[in-house]
């Protein structure tokens, strides 16, 4: 069976928000075509997979998924097929704020990624099947 053609499931999740290797690639506007693979940062949160926007909703991937709302995602060995769908909830917010500072602590990178700027683009990526 082709990867891509795989659910999503909770297994998988659990191994790319554990892994370090995670890329996003959401529907060109033709919605066939995939963007080129952006390097991430991804958790997991109650089951579910999670990434923000460094450059907040004026980056490039975001404004893809959520205009084209599906693309692919590829991440410990895998590449699976998703629906992208934006968060606004706060307490999901502050949800995946904590699953960054647990997964992602000590890094450079960590204070702009609970800012605001990116936590206004934060995505949930569920199967596509």
């Amino acid at each position: 069976m082709d990867e891509l053609s795989k659910k999503l499931t909770a297994e998988d999740v659990k191994k790319i928000a554990k892994a370090d290797d995670f890329h996003i690639a959401p529907f060109r506007e033709d919605g066939k075509t995939y963007g080129t693979p952006t390097f991430i940062w991804s958790v997991e949160v109650d089951g579910n997979l999670y990434s923000r926007a460094y450059s907040g909703k004026k980056s490039s991937w975001y404004k893809a998924a959520i205009r084209e709302k599906a693309g692919k995602i590829r991440g410990a060995g895998m590449e699976r097929k998703v629906h992208f769908e934006p968060v606004t909830d706060e307490k999901t917010n502050k949800l995946v704020d904590e699953a960054y500072k647990k997964k992602y602590a000590g890094d450079e990178y960590l204070d702009d990624m609970v800012s605001e700027t990116p936590k206004g683009a934060t995505v949930k990526m569920t199967s596509f099947n």
